[in-house]
């Protein structure tokens, strides 16, 4: 049963390739690609139920066992993780295909979105960081096509800024490996832990760490973030969807895999450096949505809300935070995938991006104008939507370890959501209609079907809460007690014996 690990990477790869050769046969293409990703979301169920009767799963590629070959390592924390992302893909991709024009299709949109799914699965699966390193680029490279996928002026000029910052990130990455390799001499996760708490408190590991911390930073838009409003704002819907959805989730858990699991010593430093840099984030993203009047700023500054939330949730570290943190990063998926859906439609009905040119949406597409209302509840954490549980974590974890400023932030977060998203629902969808019915373009329930969807995942989050229980418990049980993965992917009795000597 463990070969299933990799399928997640492997079938998306080698779907996307084949897709290359029917570049004419769009329907094809469609009904492929949509039949991939729902079989990832099959598999990845499948692994959830194995790693609750089994415990964490792994896979040594070549036969070769940890530390020396490359592992893939499902554990409940990675697998939700692809359940949620693979389910995301696939109603986005309805989407795309409803809306997308044709050319755009021709443009082998399908292969790339496989591809940079693939390389989302493989970040969230693999055991060894060199190979991280080669599946974030996977995403980026078909990340870097999506973006300028129609080629207009400001898509080649917030491509040309994206591509520019992810190459600087990449090279500073391949530079902190190169330190790790040096200092602990292994690039599997689990051997690394082993081989840092040996070193106990060592100044160049802290160093190493921090260099780390920089470069997840850039690639979930942690503080340094200035790259990350306008890459958000130019694609078309659907990807702009998936960009939000998927591309900083990949960060945020290379950020708390690495701060969880690889760096576990000197955490007053690390930690209190994650604390600052979650708060400012914070802090950066409310004065973003508030200022701003475009509807794709808001919503792409409620991305960085988002952000800066969960990082603090792995900042205040204990185990009610980090259940807070598995949690939250599954609901951010769905409702900003909903929340960019939203706004993509209602670019479209009104021909408008700035929300003061907009208002009396809810005359023409009541529905859907009740749609958005139910990602603005879930985003801004009311029960019993998806956002609420996730909050209430990661507020009770602060409570426990004293992070009372995280905690203000946190909530006082929650306020300007819900106040930028209600600034666009009042002045959009109330008021005086600026459509006449002449003038209505008409809203297909299929074109709506993927935003119902999506808004069904959060209600059911939210309700389903207990059913999802035990497998964010456990999740959060083996980031907040590494000893569990290490066990799993490393002999138990060798690497303890490693650590005695």
């Amino acid at each position: 049963m463990s070969n299933m690990i990799v399928l997640p990477l492997i079938v998306p790869v080698i779907t996307a390739i084949l897709l290359v050769f029917l570049k004419e046969h769009v329907f094809l293409q469609r009904i492929i690609s949509l039949l991939t990703l729902s079989f990832i979301v099959i598999i990845s169920v499948i692994l959830l139920v194995e790693i609750q009767e089994q415990g964490i799963m792994r896979i040594d590629f070549s036969g070769w066992a940890p530390p020396f070959g490359i592992s893939f390592v499902a554990d409940s924390f990675a697998t939700l993780l692809v359940l949620i992302a693979n389910l995301v893909a696939v109603i986005c991709m309805l989407y795309a295909i409803f809306t997308m024009e044709l050319k755009y299709e021709k443009m082998y949109f399908y292969p790339f979105t496989l591809l940079m799914v693939a390389g989302v699965n493989g970040s969230f699966l693999t055991g060894d960081i060199f190979n991280l390193f080669v599946c974030f680029e996977v995403m980026l490279l078909a990340s870097y096509a999506l973006i300028s996928l129609g080629g207009e002026k400001i898509q080649l000029r917030e491509a040309l800024k994206y591509v520019l910052i992810n190459i600087v990130a990449s090279w500073i990455f391949l530079v902190a490996l190169a330190f790790l390799y040096g200092t602990v001499g292994t690039l599997n996760m689990a051997h690394i832990s082993v081989r840092v708490m040996e070193a106990g408190a060592n100044p160049l590991i802290t160093t190493v760490a921090l260099i780390f911390l920089i470069v997840f930073s850039l690639k979930a838009g942690l503080l340094l973030f200035f790259w990350l409003p306008g890459s958000y704002s130019v694609p078309p819907t659907a990807i702009a969807a998936l960009f939000a959805a998927l591309l900083t989730k990949v960060g945020i858990y290379a950020l708390v895999r690495t701060f969880t699991l690889l760096f576990p010593n000197n955490t007053e430093v690390t930690h209190m450096a994650l604390g600052i840099m979650a708060g400012i984030t914070i802090i950066a993203g409310c004065i973003g949505a508030l200022s701003g009047r475009d509807v794709r700023t808001i919503a792409s500054y409620n991305v960085l809300i988002g952000v800066g939330f969960i990082v603090a949730g792995l900042a205040i570290g204990t185990e009610s935070a980090l259940q807070g943190v598995v949690y939250y990063l599954m609901h951010d998926m769905v409702a900003k995938a909903m929340l960019f859906l939203a706004v993509g439609m209602m670019i479209y009905v009104t021909g408008e991006t700035v929300i003061d040119k907009m208002s009396g949406l809810i005359r023409n597409y009541p529905f859907f104008g009740w749609l958005f209302f139910v990602a603005m509840c879930s985003l801004a954490g009311i029960p019993p939507l998806s956002g609420f549980l996730g909050k209430v974590l990661i507020g009770q974890g602060a409570i426990e370890g004293g992070n009372f400023v995280l905690l203000g932030l946190g909530f006082f977060s929650s306020l300007i959501v819900l106040y930028s998203l209600l600034r666009i629902f009042l002045s959009s969808f109330f008021g005086e209609t600026i459509i006449s019915l002449e003038d209505e373009k008409p809203l297909p329930k299929r074109v709506i079907l993927p935003l119902t969807l999506l808004a069904a995942c959060t209600i059911s989050l939210g309700i389903g809460a207990e059913k999802l229980a035990p497998f964010v418990t456990d999740a959060a049980e083996t980031l907040y007690t590494p000893t569990i993965y290490i066990d799993a992917v490393l002999d138990g009795e060798q690497w303890q014996g490693e650590v005695n000597k």
